[in-house]
């Protein structure tokens, strides 16, 4: 992972699809944006159809062809649909299984039980930032959705007083702390070492997400004081269900694809040696596809099993489980293709070419690009790509720790304020039941605290090291 280059993913990018100049791109980004927004908000227009006409819209201001706008809209709505419709519905399937064996209800009740009160936004921020170590955000987010969506429910909080520290915990690992890929490539895109890096990155992320979590999460349920959509919520098993799985098995099996990308990271960092056998075969164990089909597998027999389903019942489960996700897995394709036409129109290289000539210092600079290509394209990993290709030139010189700083000042930046051309805006506002405002309140709000606090503390650092 870490010979991943930015080199590399350049050459791969393709060529804009319009000749258009930057002053006509970035009004065609501002009314694409608006387009989308005033469809759902006003028009009440479900949001998938929105995505569609405002990614439509997009093109024909910005002047590409009509059939090129449709491929790059087709063509990211398919990539984001292969690679996060695929784990939601593993997910989904493993929701379901912990909700009807009990499994979830078990965890719950342990939950409630030890950590109770004031406790507990705080034990859901710790699960999280556990479970978001070495996971992607939608990973996470699906294997966490049914214990948040319950422990809401049954403890009677405010969705957003424990939705909020979950996703928090969720986003500052994805961000800031490797062995995820965005910072992995930043890593190597500026010469950081590893090591200092991952130090000073919990530096950085425990504050933050305090911050961003529990503390956030408490103007945030006031703000946006709505209840766990019913729809969403796991139901409670029959009451002919016999026995349900332990605790500590239950735990176990959801940390399962956990364990298997932890391993995976740790080989790619010690090991790194491509040719490796070692590498090679936890580089298939550790994908995110392989580790949550594993859990599921073993979940069938240590969930289901154990409640004394049978194979009929199992079946039932899983086909019951993948309905319920059809809206949000077109939402958040639809979601991507937007992202990916607002990328081939080129409105990347237009912020690259209008931070050129930002004369500020380097940690600054690297986290304000950072900033403007996530608002741009909504891609976290497209902004610290894209970023670190641009900074890399910033680090010469540097000391160890201030070039570790400047992977920081990147993963903090690619997290400002999510919107609707990010994909992740969608997921979370689908499944916390929220319209588009309420989502902006509190997620977008959120990452924008997340980017904020995270270079303050960047900065902070690098006036004493």
């Amino acid at each position: 992972m870490t010979s991943l280059s930015v080199e590399i993913l350049a050459a791969d990018a393709a060529e804009p699809i319009t000749s258009a100049g930057n002053a006509q791109l970035g009004i065609a980004v501002l009314a694409g944006i608006a387009v989308i927004v005033l469809l759902i908000t006003k028009f009440k227009l479900h949001a998938f159809l929105a995505l569609t006409i405002g990614s439509l819209a997009l093109g024909a201001m910005a002047g590409a062809p009509l059939a090129d706008t449709i491929k790059s809209f087709t063509g990211g709505l398919g990539s984001t649909v292969a690679g996060v419709g695929v784990l939601i519905a593993l997910g989904a399937i493993l929701g379901k299984l912990l909700a009807d064996s009990g499994g979830a209800d078990q965890i719950v009740d342990t939950i409630l039980a030890r950590a109770g009160g004031r406790a507990m936004p705080w034990a859901m921020v710790l699960i999280a930032s556990v479970i978001g170590l070495p996971l992607f955000f939608e990973v996470g987010i699906v294997l966490l959705i049914p214990v948040v969506l319950l422990v809401a429910k049954r403890g009677n909080y405010s969705l957003m007083r424990i939705g909020i520290p979950a996703l928090a915990g969720l986003s500052v690992m994805h961000g800031l702390i490797p062995p995820h890929p965005g910072p992995l490539v930043a890593i190597d895109a500026v010469g950081a070492n590893l090591g200092v890096t991952l130090a000073l990155g919990l530096v950085v992320a425990v504050p933050t997400v305090i911050i961003a979590g529990p503390l956030f999460a408490r103007y945030a349920a006031r703000w946006v004081d709505i209840p766990a959509p019913e729809h969403m919520i796991p139901a409670r098993p029959s009451e002919d269900l016999e026995k349900r799985p332990g605790f500590g098995i239950t735990v176990a099996t959801i940390l399962l694809p956990v364990a298997l990308m932890l391993v995976k990271a740790l080989v790619d960092i010690v090991v790194d040696d491509p040719e490796s056998g070692v590498q090679k075969v936890t580089d298939v164990i550790g994908s995110p596809l392989i580790a949550l089909l594993t859990a599921v597998i073993v979940a069938l027999f240590t969930l289901g099993r154990a409640a004394g389903f049978g194979k009929d019942r199992l079946s039932s489960i899983v086909e019951k489980s993948l309905a319920p996700i059809a809206g949000i897995l077109m939402i958040v394709g639809a979601g991507g293709g937007f992202k990916q036409t607002l990328i081939d129109i080129g409105v990347g290289q237009m912020i690259l070419d209008f931070s050129e000539n930002w004369a500020i210092p380097a940690l600054l600079l690297a986290w304000l690009i950072a900033v403007a290509i996530r608002l741009a394209t909504g891609s976290a990993t497209v902004a610290t790509i894209s970023a670190a290709g641009l900074a890399a030139p910033l680090a010469e010189g540097m000391s160890t720790s201030h070039t570790a700083l400047l992977v920081l000042a990147i993963g903090a930046g690619s997290l400002f304020f999510s919107h609707v051309n990010d994909a992740g805006f969608w997921l979370v506002k689908e499944y916390f039941g929220m319209n588009v405002g309420q989502t902006v309140k509190t997620w977008s709000l959120m990452e924008t605290i997340i980017s904020v606090v995270g270079i303050v503390f960047v900065l902070l650092l690098s006036l004493v090291l």
